[in-house]
């Protein structure tokens, strides 16, 4: 296991799977508001072996190994997987060492949780709602799950501005048809609109490479060896 030196602050790792910049970026600028003055340093990457986007199993297996040996050869205090399918996570909790590894899907529907009764998922595409649903069963969280509705895109293009109307129908219809009372974001480059859709839908609207990171910032913080 690696051991930070006595010396410098904690350093969280955010690992986008995915080779997209922009993704990356938008990850960067979400994650100002948990970069405190003194505490741990969040450092994002993304992973250059990585595809363009994770829009297959496929491409979300594709990633499991170069994300573990990036996991293992980094000294990070803890580490976050950046993409909502969480790949690779228990791979990549394995060669931790016991350092935490939080995946933003699991974190995501986690916080969810605690702020609705009913979560609703607004999702990349169809290929994204199978994983999804099969997630929400794996957690065992079928009774809080209100869907998934897709709004057909790639995640590099995600953080532009033209995608949001389409979040925020996909919001109102998991809202007003499908009874969600919470709506999680279901790509880590949807950050840059959390707000807008909030104010749109009238509930709360959880980005989940906050969340992630906000865990991972409590796990160090409150780690007694640190």
């Amino acid at each position: 296991m690696h051991h930070r030196g006595t010396t410098g602050p904690a350093r969280i790792l955010v690992i986008n799977p995915n080779a997209s910049r922009a993704v990356t970026a938008a990850i960067d600028a979400a994650l100002t508001p948990l970069r405190l003055a003194g505490g741990p340093v969040i450092a994002v990457t993304d992973l250059p072996e990585g595809p363009a986007g994770i829009a297959t199993q496929q491409d979300a297996d594709s990633v499991v190994m170069p994300l573990a040996r990036r996991i293992a050869e980094d000294p990070a205090d803890a580490f976050v997987i950046a993409c909502f399918s969480d790949p690779g996570l228990h791979t990549a909790r394995e060669v931790a060492g016991g350092r935490p590894v939080m995946g933003i899907a699991e974190w995501g529907l986690l916080r969810s949780l605690t702020l609705g009764e009913r979560f609703g998922i607004v999702a990349l595409s169809e290929g994204s709602v199978r994983r999804q649903r099969r997630m929400v069963r794996q957690m065992g969280l079928g009774e809080r799950y209100a869907g998934s509705r897709p709004v057909e895109a790639r995640a590099d293009e995600t953080a532009g501005e033209a995608i949001r109307d389409r979040l925020i129908a996909a919001a109102r219809t998991l809202v007003a048809r499908d009874g969600a009372d919470v709506i999680v974001l279901g790509c880590a480059g949807m950050a840059p609109h959390r707000a807008a859709v909030e104010r749109a839908v009238g509930c709360p609207v959880v980005e989940p490479c906050q969340q992630a990171v906000a865990a991972a910032l409590g796990a160090v913080l409150l780690r007694a060896d640190l």
